[in-house]
Parts: C-alpha cells; sequence; structure tokens
C-alpha cells in the first residue's frame, strides 16, 4: 500500500486563513511622532505611549516600563495591548469565557470576579483588553519605528563578535 492509496479519500474541512503581506516602516522616525496619528485610540499620551513600548521591547517588565514613562502599570498595559502587544491579559482562556459571560450580562461581576479570582485591577485590565482591540496598524508602526534600533543592536553585537580572539575559551 502506497501514499496515494493511504490520502484516497482525505479531503480537507477548512481553508488557511488570509494573512496579506506584512509591512513595516522602517524609515529613521521618531516613535512617538508616528504614534501621533493614533493619539484618540491610546490610553495615554502617544510620546508615554511610546516609551512603554521601547522600554518593553528592551525587556523591561510591564509596570517598570510604565513607571520609566510615567504611567501607571494598568495604564501601560492598557498602552501595550493597544499597541498590538500579545499576551497582556491577566486571565487565562478560560477566564476570558468568565469574563465573555460577565460583558454579556450572564454573570454578575462579583460572580465573575470570585470565579477568576483576581484583584480588581486585574479584572479591569482584563475587561479593556477584552472590549478594546489592538489599533489597527500600530504594531507595524511600533515595528518599523523600532527597526532602526534592532538594527543598531545587531550591528554592534556583529562588532563585538568580530573583536573577539577565535578559538576555544
Amino acid at each position: 500500500m502506497g501514499l496515494a492509496d493511504i490520502a484516497a479519500g482525505l479531503s480537507t474541512t477548512t481553508e488557511q486563513a488570509e494573512q496579506g503581506v506584512a509591512s513595516v516602516d522602517a524609515t529613521d522616525r521618531d516613535l512617538a511622532d508616528a504614534l501621533d496619528r493614533f493619539a484618540d485610540d491610546l490610553p495615554c499620551a502617544p510620546a508615554a505611549a511610546a516609551a512603554v513600548a521601547q522600554a518593553y521591547v528592551g525587556g523591561a517588565a510591564v509596570d517598570a516600563a510604565g513607571h520609566d514613562a510615567g504611567l501607571a502599570p494598568i495604564t501601560a498595559a492598557k498602552a501595550l495591548h493597544r499597541l498590538g502587544f500579545a499576551g497582556l491579559s491577566p486571565v487565562s482562556a478560560t477566564g476570558e469565557r468568565v469574563l465573555e459571560d460577565h460583558l454579556a450580562g450572564r454573570v454578575s461581576r462579583a460572580d465573575a470576579r470570585g470565579l477568576l479570582s483576581v484583584s480588581d485591577a486585574e479584572f479591569a485590565l482584563a475587561t479593556y483588553v477584552a472590549t478594546h482591540d489592538p489599533i489597527d496598524g500600530a504594531r507595524d508602526v511600533v515595528e518599523g519605528a523600532l527597526a532602526a534600533d534592532r538594527t543598531a543592536s545587531v550591528a554592534k553585537r556583529d562588532a563585538l563578535d568580530a573583536a573577539m580572539p577565535d578559538g576555544d575559551p
């Protein structure tokens, strides 16, 4: 029996989602200026959102990135979510279903919060993430504006690598 015999009668039942072509604007542009067009949709000033994004991409935790930008940690998390960063909801996938039930009016706030075992601030952030989608195009702007920083980091790494002697340590 060959592969053709094994595959006979198989068919696909779903199709792959069309993702389109990703575009990144890698021009040398200040991130805060690039975020100005999203000012009405951000939970803070574009300059603060830019500072949070730069710190977060640089490896800072959300709360530290917020403090560095002069924002409360929850506002920093909201800004990062609106800019397209994933994984900022403090609840699990199951918790998101409980939150959906609360938002649809099937579960009270007190019951939902009790089921989720989260603080008031975490519940507020989870609700914000569930009710506010990332801003269309914002992630591309952030990636484009920060691409120059990453390119500079790669150049520094390569220069350091070239300066190191070859051989075993």
